[in-house]
């Protein structure tokens, strides 16, 4: 049965008749574009790779005779693959020369995990000068405690940032007021205790 035969339903129109270009040929739409130029390029690049290589090796290749070929990057990992972002932040620091501002920024960025709770509590680190840590205790007992446990604060220090950063601690009690007032003063043993 045709479209004829079938009262209801309308005829359909015949196939569109193809264009032709300039040139004689039909003219091409759609995937038969896409496949031609397609096709046009990977003979234009063939025919530039067999030139390009007469002789002398090109740019492109000296600069990637290190790295693999473009293309899918193949069953083991290569440096196309996704990186975790500390290990590329690593390099970065690395090559840019900061590794020793970041480790001084570690320690007083991180000093409660450093150091531990306890002594965080008590002690705040306030300069890192030639490997030497100024480090403020709440108390002069505080002060004295944390001199006790030096050798053991510069192993965690070490163990967090690297060897070398810090190198050896200052550490003083908390800061007397003063009781220097105005522009003028005298020398001298300054208040004392008149009780006794």
């Amino acid at each position: 049965m045709t479209d004829s035969d079938d009262p209801g339903r309308p005829p359909t129109p015949p196939p569109p008749a193809p264009t032709t270009g300039s040139n004689g040929q039909p003219e091409l739409r759609g995937i038969d574009l896409a496949r031609r130029a397609l096709e046009e390029a990977r003979a234009a690049a063939r025919a530039a790779g067999k030139s390009v290589g007469q002789g002398r090796a090109s740019p492109r290749r000296a600069a990637g005779r290190g790295r693999r070929r473009s293309g899918w990057s193949g069953a083991r990992p290569d440096d196309r693959d996704p990186q975790l972002f500390s290990s590329l932040t690593g390099s970065l620091v690395r090559s840019r020369g900061w590794s020793a501002k970041v480790a001084e920024g570690v320690v007083f960025g991180r000093w409660v995990g450093v150091v531990g709770e306890d002594v965080a509590a008590h002690a705040t680190p306030l300069t890192l000068r030639d490997g030497v840590l100024h480090i403020q205790a709440e108390s002069t007992a505080w002060a004295t405690q944390l001199r006790m446990l030096q050798s053991q604060i510069l192993a965690k220090i070490a163990a967090a940032v690297g060897p070398g950063v810090v190198t050896s601690l200052r550490i003083a009690g908390p800061a007397a007021p003063s009781w220097r007032k105005g522009e003028r003063h005298v020398r001298g043993r300054g208040p004392r205790d008149t009780y006794g």
